[in-house]
Formats: structure tokens, sequence, C-alpha cells
């Protein structure tokens, strides 16, 4: 069982609310802007700005955004345009930057939203300089490792007296990290080192490098961070202990509850048998919510802090525990997914996977709730 974090604070349920999906999705405001002050206390001096790609995280810009801004955030980075245009309806006042790029017939949006292109190849710099003639601002994508997106480093390098540069406006130069979550890899020191050359090369212009676990990496700092996974509660240094925050909390109710003999089985094909009589419980939801199929017969819920394990499939709409060791479920008791220790990398862990997807991937369906914790 893992070590129990502090969870958000429940909020006032409305029972009709609830029961129009059988789960809850719990967003701790509070818990993502104290994330991000304490990862800006580790920039020594840098900026501290804020990835909130994949609808922040899956948690929602509209709410997260603001919340940000709030705390003293004024960069954000998103993925893709239509995010951009997203980040942009919550956030009039900031700088937004576009990882993904100036992808053919999107300069007029970026324009009209505000938004800044990373750019990642002489195409989308000639494109952009072309269009905005120095007046727009941009960033330079350096590619140091990830080989996806970026100029490689030689090129940069080649490309530092480019008037194309001066053109797109450029105000901010990045690369990303391949391992940053494992300090001891040594393509971490690789990429620092290149990054350092090709800032050399671009006097004036700011930097960029460290994403969540960058930020604890001597010499990646720069002058801006960017994190990410971390302001949602992902841990950024794996093998320690999670210095973030816990930010989301997944509770579901108990649909049924039913006693069933040894020898029956459950779910889908019967993947799992009981080997003794035992306590079964259903709850409302499954993987069209996000939780995924590939954590049965793997996973485990809390009823009344009792760890019960995920039985056979996880299926669409439902997701079935053995709660023979937890005398307090019934029908309409809560059952935890996320939280109480159950934490996105615990539960990655479990599906295969790493808690990025597990976060991103949650549903639209739950009744969502923000709170504001101390």
């Amino acid at each position: 069982m893992p070590s129990v974090a502090p969870a958000p604070p429940s909020p006032t349920r409305s029972e009709p609310e609830t029961g129009a999906h059988g789960a809850r999705l719990t967003v701790d405001l509070g818990a993502i802007a104290a994330n991000w002050r304490s990862l800006a206390a580790h920039g020594a001096g840098a900026e501290c700005a804020a990835v909130v790609k994949a609808d922040a995280y899956g948690c929602g810009i509209g709410r997260v955004g603001p919340a940000l801004w709030d705390a003293g955030c004024r960069t954000f980075f998103v993925a893709h345009l239509s995010e951009g245009v997203a980040a942009r309806a919550a956030l009039p006042e900031a700088a937004i930057y576009v990882l993904n790029g100036l992808l053919p017939g999107t300069r007029e949006a970026f324009a009209a939203h505000g938004l800044r292109p990373v750019l990642g190849s002489v195409e989308e710099l000639a494109d952009w300089a072309a269009f905005s003639g120095g007046r727009l601002p941009a960033a330079l994508h350096v590619d140091t490792g990830m080989n996806r997106l970026g100029l490689p480093v030689p090129e940069a390098l080649d490309r530092a007296g480019d008037p194309r540069i001066a053109a797109a406006g450029i105000d901010l130069i990045l690369s990303h990290f391949v391992s940053a979550e494992k300090p001891e890899d040594p393509v971490n020191a690789r990429q620092i080192a290149d990054f350092a050359r090709v800032r050399a090369a671009y006097p004036g212009l700011r930097g960029s490098l460290a994403n969540s676990s960058g930020v604890f990496l001597d010499g990646a700092g720069h002058d801006l961070l960017r994190p990410g996974y971390a302001l949602f509660g992902g841990n950024p240094k794996p093998g320690s202990a999670n210095p973030m925050r816990p930010v989301v909390r997944l509770e579901a109710l108990i649909a049924q509850v039913r006693a069933v003999e040894a020898g029956a089985t459950a779910g889908y094909n019967g993947r799992w048998t009981a080997s003794a009589p035992s306590r079964l419980a259903t709850l409302s939801l499954g993987y069209a919510d996000g939780f995924p199929r590939a954590i049965s017969g793997r996973g485990q819920a809390l009823v009344d802090g009792v760890p019960c394990p995920i039985l056979g499939l996880v299926s669409m709409d439902l997701i079935i525990l053995d709660v023979t060791a937890a005398p307090a479920a019934r029908r309409g008791a809560t059952a935890v997914l996320i939280g109480d220790g159950l934490d996105i990398d615990t539960v990655g862990r479990a599906a295969g996977t790493i808690g990025y997807e597990i976060l991103t991937g949650l549903g639209s369906r739950y009744v969502r709730t923000y709170v504001e914790s101390r």
C-alpha cells in the first residue's frame, strides 16, 4: 500500500448531481498554484512558466489557467493551435507559446489570437518571417537529442546569423530533455552542453530547457522554466518522495454489491474466478471515462481505506471490485480510485503506463468539482 498523501478537501456533495454520472473528479486549484510556487522557487531568478497542454493535463484550462495567473504565472505553453485559442480565452493577457509549431495555413489564426509559434524548421522560420516581418514574437526550437521537432544543433549554429531569425521575431530559444527524470543518464549533460553552445550563438535571446524534472537538474535552469506534469501532482523525481502536492481525486459511488460463491466468474470472458465466497461491488465508471482497461486485474480502489482489487476486465462504463475485506462497501458508498495514496503515478504503474497518460486521459463525463485548498 503506498504512503498516504494529503488529499484535497472533500466538496459538499449534491446527490442528484453526483448521481448524474456516479463518479466525481475533484481538482484542487490551490494545490496547482502551490506546486507552481514551489517549482518557481527552484529557479534561482528564472521565470517559471506553465505547460498547460491537453486541456491543462485534463484538469481544465478554463479554471487552471486563471488559478496559475493569480499565483503569478505569466507565460504558458500548449501543444496545438486549438489549445492556444482555448488558453487565450482563459488568459487574455498571457504570453502563450504553441509547442507543435506553425502548420501551413495557420499564420493568420496565430496572429488573430496573439499566439506565439515555436518554430522548429527552416521552412517554418521562413513562413513566419515573411508573414510577421519581426512584428510578432515566436520561439525557436532546437533539437538537442529528441529527434522529433526542432533544428538540429549544427543547423541552429549555422543559422545564428540568418536574417530570418530577426524577421521571425524570435524572443526565446528552447529545447527538450530526453531523460530528465533520470539524473544519472549521460544524455542530460550532453543536452545541457549543446544547448549552452546554441545559446552562446544567439546572444540576447532568452533560453528555456527545464521541464518538470529538469527543474531539479544542475545547469538546466536558464531564463525560463517549463514545468507541466509536476504542476498537476506528478512526481518529477521518480524513485524519491514526491515534492509536489496531489491535485486530482477520483471517487466513484458503488452502484451494487452482491455475494458470489466459490467458482463464480465476473466480467467479460470470465477472466476472474472466485476462489472462495466473495462480495463484489460494481462502480459506475470505465474506460470510456479514461480509466484504462489495462489496469484490469492489476489495480485497486480504496473503500473506507481498505484496498479492494479490481477484478476481471474494466468495461466501458463499469468496474468490478472485490470488497470482501471492506465491510463498509454498500450501495451508495464511495470508492477512491485516485487519492489517499493512490496517486496518478501509482495508478499509471498498475496499468503498465505512466501517470501522464492517466491524468490526460481522464474523461469529460465525470461530475467535476474544483476546490482551493490552502
